[in-house]
């Protein structure tokens, strides 16, 4: 059953399936998948071929779009556009730390979850396919995450897809965790670096806030404990277009004076909650690692907590015994994730089996990528923080076909911040509209 209703210039409908939890066993347990349409007012979608949005992640559901934001008012021109959840984000069956249990023991909702990464969303789209579209191969725009699906598609399922165009999420095609993680740090340091040169004074005021929490622990409204580590996390904000910005913003109104001399203000704690709590993407956390897993033989086994080990300029603790400024750091995810937030601390355990799986299989084949007959067009940002621009250009030489837009003009969010026009100059490239 599908239910429509209209936004401004736009027409909505709700789509439902279900969908085997294993493909491998279709005649098992089988989970919800919910998708929106999105058809611009007046066009007859009928008369529209399909476009798939897989969103950045892993663990968001699609964004909720009112009309025609972003990318949506170039795409609606030409297109029926399907908003995805993603298995276990937003209206497709939930999986966070309310619904696990159900799951029964943490080794059990570690097998569950294991059933979450690229191969299975693709699987999912695949299912759902002949139904909208009545068996027609569609166009898919993966944006970060979504692009590491979108790649695994072409590995996968390439005739399913009609174009294929991805945003900031072109993945290497073999490198491990640790080998992620490594090529990550010099960037986050880089990003820290530029922050720090446009907002000088946020040296001193970093180092303030983490001495202020080394030595006063600090509990977040909701009951996020945040230690000098946590604080450090924030710098996921850096690998965003006006994330700097953000961060600035957050730290100048840090401190307030009370009866009891100057503490961490209210406004500060809950704009610091606001970007670190999991609450409502915890597979986000649970599965990062995994994403990167293609070794049968080997865990990830925290592999972003080794690395980081092996870089003491980015320990908090070191930064405050000397002079140097505090490095703030980027997307990754470690075991004090789970003792810090509420809403991952009932998944400690579960968390700890999912680094210690192995059994993991390969999501992307190099020989029939080199052999792919899909037009493919990829934005490449030239020093993304999140997805590693030369992993990426790697990628693209692998992949027959793909033609790449390398810019500096945006972050990784290039297709929220630039929306139509990096949308336009994909569909360029597949269309050979761009000498």
């Amino acid at each position: 059953m599908t239910t429509s209703y209209r936004q401004p210039g736009v027409v909505l409908t709700d789509h439902h399936f279900t969908v085997p939890l294993d493909h491998d066993d279709p005649g098992g347990e089988r989970i919800g998948l919910y998708a929106r349409e999105v058809v611009a007012t007046g066009r007859d979608p009928e008369a529209l071929p399909w476009l798939l949005y897989l969103e950045g992640g892993p663990g968001f559901g699609a964004r909720r779009f009112t009309g025609r934001q972003a990318w949506l008012e170039r795409a609606l021109r030409d297109y029926r556009v399907l908003l995805m959840d993603q298995r276990g984000t937003g209206r497709s069956t939930p999986a966070n730390r309310q619904t696990l249990p159900l799951r029964g023991t943490p080794g059990r909702q570690a097998e569950y979850l294991s059933h979450f990464r690229a191969d299975a969303i693709v699987r999912d789209c695949e299912a759902i396919r002949p139904a909208l579209t009545g068996g027609a191969p569609w166009t898919v725009l993966g944006q970060s995450f979504g692009g590491f699906c979108t790649t695994h598609y072409l590995t996968a399922a390439p005739e399913g897809l009609r174009t294929a165009l991805i945003t900031g999420g072109l993945p290497s095609l073999t490198a491990t965790a640790d080998e992620v993680y490594a090529a990550a740090l010099p960037r986050v340091e880089r990003k820290n670096l530029a922050h720090y040169a446009r907002y000088p004074m946020d040296v001193e005021r970093a180092r303030r806030i983490a001495a202020h929490l080394a030595e006063h622990p600090t509990t977040l409204p909701g009951g996020h404990r945040l230690t000098p580590e946590a604080f450090q996390s924030l710098g996921i904000l850096l690998g965003t277009g006006d994330g700097s910005h953000q961060l600035h913003y957050l730290l100048e109104d840090a401190f307030v004076r009370t009866p009891a001399g100057h503490t961490l203000s209210d406004a500060f704690l809950e704009g610091v909650r606001q970007q670190l709590s999991f609450a409502g993407h915890p597979l986000y956390a649970l599965l990062h690692e995994a994403i990167y897993a293609q070794d049968p033989a080997a865990p990830t086994a925290w592999a972003a907590e080794r690395v980081r080990a092996a870089h003491p300029r980015f320990d908090a603790a070191g930064a405050l015994a000397g002079d140097g400024p505090l490095l703030f750091t980027g997307e990754s995810i470690h075991p004090w994730h789970f003792t810090t937030d509420p809403a991952l601390e009932p998944l400690r355990e579960t968390a700890e089996l999912l680094a210690a799986r192995t059994g993991w299989t390969p999501l992307y084949d190099p020989a029939r990528l080199a052999a792919n007959e899909v037009p493919v067009a990829a934005a490449v940002y030239h020093d993304d923080m999140y997805v590693d621009t030369a992993h990426s250009l790697e990628t693209a030489r692998t992949v027959r076909g793909l033609r790449t837009w390398v810019t500096d003009e945006f972050e990784h969010d290039g297709v929220r911040a630039g929306g139509p026009r990096v949308l336009d100059r994909l569909l360029a490239l597949v269309h050979d509209d761009v000498v």
